[in-house]
Parts: C-alpha cells; structure tokens; sequence
C-alpha cells in the first residue's frame, strides 16, 4: 500500500471503512473518530452498531500494534458473530492488509502484534488478559454484571477504550446503570429504528404490530422499560431511596 494512502487510512477510520466497500452513515462516522476512552452505543436491531465495532476494532489492531482487542458477549457464539464481521473486513483489503501471523475460529494474530480474540461469556474463563487496547462488549444488556466486573480490570493499567453495544432489556443489569447514572465519562449514541435509512418505515409499522409496543420499544425504540413480571416500577423503587438514610446493618 502507497505511504500516503496508508497513513490516510491510519489517520482516519472512516477512511478504512470505505476502503473497505463500507459507506458509514453520519452517526458511525462520527464514533470512528472519537477516541473517547468509554463509549455506550444504545442501537435498535440493524442499525450498523456491530458493524461500526468491527471497524472500530480491526482499525486499532493494524495502525495501533501490538494492540490486544477482545470481544465479550454473551455467549462465544455471539462473540464470534463479531469477530466473523472483523475478519470479513480484513479480508476485503486483500493483500493491503498487514499479514497474518495466527489465526484461528477465535482468535486473529498479525505479524504487527496485534491480536484480536474473543471472549466467552463466563466471568471464571475470561481472566488473565492485561494490557488490553480495545475492549468490544457486544448484546452488553444481556451480558452478567458479574463478567462485566471481572473485565473491566483488563484496562486499569493500559488506559484502554470500553465500548459497550447493545439494544436494552429492562431497567437492569450494568448496561441500564452505565447509560442511566454512569456519569461524564461516558461517550452516549443512541440510534432509533426510524433513525437508520435501511429500515423501511412501513416494515417497522407492521413490526411493532406484530411484536407489540413492549417489545417493540426495546428492540426498535432503544428504550428501557420495565420489565414484564416487575412488581413495582422502576421510577418507584429509585423514588423510595434516601442516600441519607444510613443502612440498619452497615457495621455488620
């Protein structure tokens, strides 16, 4: 590849995605080049949010070596579907691509020294990775809290970048409290259904008929809401705290 070229490419991310045969929408462009270090993508279903990961993540591996980027999710076969977009991705630049080194169904090593790995979804099998560059946390709603504490320590010595991608599921679980109450430090997207230009209006109609508004708000609407079998609301039970009140067993 031309020097100019390729320090084109590293500059920018955009760039490799066209390269690539991808043509991001404005949203996507604008995340490929934000480096902030913590990143919540709050997508409907088809809205290009494993698709910009991909990127995100093939683009740290080639211009920042040896950069590790791990896939979570959870399971590892959902890890897997992410990682089989990375590797389409590689493959589409063909012989401008730094070399392989390794490779595996789980795991892609280049001559640079970067690799990327995925990740299954038990927080007993996940330990043991330090220096990571790029953390990827794919259907993050629906990842365990506890796997999510077990591989945020991955990045306390690197200072390397978060990225959670989901569609939510209840007002739940580490995903909900993150985009809810998890301050400045994160960088929030939130990309509607009807917000995504490949998804036919009318299709969506039906949808949401067929499905229903629950479903639908979730899936389609990236809002969280309460779940089916919840006794009290969520907005209720927060309302019914005092950060004053100290608890009755606090010494114990």
């Amino acid at each position: 590849m031309a020097i100019a070229v390729d320090l084109a490419l590293a500059l920018d991310p955009v760039r490799l995605a066209q390269r690539i045969g991808i043509e991001p929408d404005p949203w996507q462009a604008a995340l490929l080049r934000n480096r902030t270090r913590q990143m919540i993508l709050n997508c409907s279903r088809q809205a290009g949010k494993s698709t910009v990961s991909s990127i995100l993540c093939l683009h740290e591996a080639l211009y920042y070596p040896p950069a590790l980027v791990l896939l979570a999710s959870p399971s590892l076969r959902q890890s897997g579907e992410l990682f089989r977009k990375v590797k389409e991705s590689y493959a589409a630049l063909g012989s401008e691509a730094v070399p392989v080194a390794q490779e595996s169904a789980l795991r892609l090593e280049l001559v640079n020294g970067s690799r990327i790995v995925c990740l299954p979804g038990k927080e007993a099998s996940i330990r043991g990775f330090s220096a990571v560059r790029l953390l990827v946390v794919d259907e993050a709603s629906r990842v365990p809290d506890e796997l999510y504490q077990a591989i945020r320590p991955m990045l306390a010595v690197s200072g390397g970048r978060l990225v959670l991608l989901s569609t939510p599921f209840g007002r739940r679980g580490f995903f909900h409290h993150e985009w809810a109450e998890g301050g400045p430090d994160w960088q929030r997207v939130q990309i509607k259904a009807d917000q995504c230009p490949r998804i036919p209006k009318d299709w969506l109609a039906k949808e949401r008929a067929t499905i229903g508004d629950w479903w639908y708000r979730q899936e389609y609407g990236c809002e969280f809401v309460d779940t089916t079998d919840q006794v009290f609301r969520y907005e209720d039970v927060m309302g019914a705290l005092d950060p004053s009140v100290k608890p009755l067993f606090g010494g114990l």
